[in-house]
């Protein structure tokens, strides 16, 4: 006999995910009720993106702003990319600013105090592969440490031994003498400004040493008073500080 069809099986792999225009709808939507809201709105990059740290930076601003962090040409298109379909006067310049890794946030905070508040922003956090090396750091021939030579040897701890076959397997030049990890010469693991493998950056998180910092960049702003938009560099970031 014929299987029933009345009871089937459906994986969850199988299941209908929302919708992206819906998403993107919504998105859209969003954006403009939030351009109504809020008195400014800023154009911002990230270098380094961490969503924990972006979690945070939208905590801080939950109670009078709101943060998007999402597709950028519906961000733009809701903004309006043109003076004719503009949402409002002033917002389609600020809608040529999104393209990239870049977001939005709507607040109500006086531009100063935003930009005073970025400025210095900084998480500092593990590099992850294709990063760039801020420093250079070696691991010192001898006995290796857990901190590979960053603190005092009294106050270090020898590398457990369990661990030599891995640091070797990531490049390390290892050895094991009476159940110590040892190094025959030392062994470069970064030089500054060079891109970092995946190796690289196990053997950096291992001993410790950041070199990825978390940076929130805001590159213009609008403001509903003036339906201007404010191009921010050094030089203006330090003005409108200054008038706060």
């Amino acid at each position: 006999m014929p299987k029933s069809k009345r009871a089937r099986l459906i994986h969850t792999s199988v299941v209908q995910k929302k919708p992206s225009k819906q998403k993107s709808a919504s998105l859209y939507a969003a954006v403009q009720t939030a351009a109504d809201t809020y008195q400014h709105i800023f154009v911002f990059a990230v270098d380094n993106m961490r969503n924990t740290y972006l979690k945070d930076v939208r905590q801080h601003f939950a109670t009078d702003g709101r943060l998007f962090f999402g597709k950028t040409k519906v961000m733009a298109k809701a903004l309006g990319g043109t003076v004719e379909s503009e949402h409002a006067p002033g917002l389609a310049r600020l809608a040529g600013w999104l393209a990239g890794s870049v977001g939005l946030l709507c607040t109500d905070r006086a531009a100063g105090e935003v930009l005073e508040f970025f400025e210095g922003y900084c998480e500092v956090d593990f590099a992850r592969a294709g990063g760039r090396a801020t420093r250079g750091f070696g691991v010192p021939a001898g006995v290796v440490f857990s901190r590979g030579g960053e603190v005092a040897v009294e106050d270090d701890v020898a590398l457990p031994h369990s661990l030599e076959v891995t640091v070797r397997k990531w490049g390390m030049p290892t050895r094991l003498e009476k159940g110590k990890v040892v190094l025959g010469e030392e062994y470069v693991v970064a030089e500054e400004g060079q891109g970092l493998s995946s190796q690289q950056t196990a053997l950096l998180k291992l001993f410790g040493v950041a070199m990825a910092e978390f940076k929130v960049q805001i590159l213009a702003y609008w403001s509903a008073s003036t339906q201007e938009v404010v191009e921010v560099g050094k030089e203006a970031t330090a003005e409108v500080m200054k008038e706060g």
